[in-house]
């Protein structure tokens, strides 16, 4: 019954900003860890980027660290992820992820997201 729906994915020119948005409903559990993952067509699943349930602890992969930032809302339920200065390498589906844990971690996520198309163009 837990459920995340992304929004906010699109076509944007490479060096331009987007934000993606994701909303948790339907959930039974007090506390959770949120992330966002990524794919690109013929390629695995990536991490991106994970937030504590407090916000105050987060990560990022390499790739998109000090480019893309992670923040939450908790009276929303809401999670967002600010992408800046993007590449075409970004393009990909994006999907959010939570667990019923407090702690941030890259694995594990027990409850995924249908995803979103982000589309870089150069």
């Amino acid at each position: 019954q837990v459920q995340l729906v992304e929004s906010g994915g699109g076509l944007v020119q490479a060096g331009g900003s987007l934000r993606l948005s994701c909303v948790l409903s339907g959930r039974t559990f007090s506390s959770y860890v949120m992330g966002w993952f990524r794919q690109a067509p013929g390629k695995e699943r990536e991490f991106v980027a994970a937030i504590s349930w407090s916000g105050g602890s987060t990560l990022y992969a390499d790739s998109v660290k000090g480019r893309f930032s992670i923040s939450r809302d908790n009276r929303k339920n809401t999670v967002y992820l600010d992408m800046n200065s993007l590449k075409p390498q970004d393009t990909a589906v994006y999907y959010c992820a939570a667990d019923a844990s407090l702690g941030v971690r890259r694995t594990k996520y027990d409850y995924w997201g249908q995803g979103t198309q982000i589309t870089v163009s150069s």
